[in-house]
């Protein structure tokens, strides 16, 4: 009986883990979604990059017609994001306000550290970080609506999801709100 009970508690355990992880699949919907924003908004030649909350890459495509760079910004905008746990568009305020920081940040990093909009976090529904998007191709704010629709489309949530409560009890540092500047309001 003891023996039943402890084969069935590592894998309680191992099922808890795993919902804060990405799967291809949820990383490979999360770039789809992204690019039918895209196409919604009219959009062309982004690129998206899922990353893990580790910071390896999960997946990554780029629409056709996407300019040569677009891996290295992807990865430093959704790298960006994972390293202050924040929106890559707040990391670069971030930059303004401190920049020396910011500058050593860059230096004992792993990796680049992209300071453009285009970067979210990627959350489970309990709030925790499972991984990155990062989202170029546009303006800042239209790769950061798309990037926000595909997180959405993969059954994860975005800072902006949670409410001011919840944002404070998770220490979620949530943007103002987005519009695509392309838009006349």
């Amino acid at each position: 009986m003891k023996r039943r009970m402890q084969a069935v508690q590592p894998v309680t355990r191992m099922k808890a883990n795993a919902m804060r992880s990405i799967s291809l699949a949820q990383a490979n919907k999360i770039v789809t979604g992204t690019f039918a924003s895209a196409r919604k908004r009219k959009a062309y030649a982004l690129a998206a990059i899922v990353l893990d909350a580790g910071g390896r890459v999960k997946a990554f495509q780029k629409q056709d017609g996407a300019s040569l760079m677009r891996f290295e910004i992807a990865y430093g905008k959704a790298f960006a994001a994972l390293s202050l746990n924040r929106s890559s568009r707040q990391v670069l305020h971030k930059f303004r306000e401190k920049p020396q920081f910011l500058q050593n940040l860059v230096e004992l990093s792993d990796g680049p550290i992209f300071l453009e909009g285009g970067g979210q976090l990627i959350r489970d529904a309990s709030g925790e970080i499972a991984g990155a998007l990062g989202v170029t191709g546009d303006v800042n704010e239209v790769d950061d609506l798309c990037a926000i629709d595909g997180i959405r489309a993969g059954g994860f949530r975005g800072d902006a999801d949670f409410d001011a409560r919840a944002a404070k009890r998770l220490n979620i540092k949530v943007d103002p709100p987005l519009r695509d500047p392309r838009k006349k309001s």
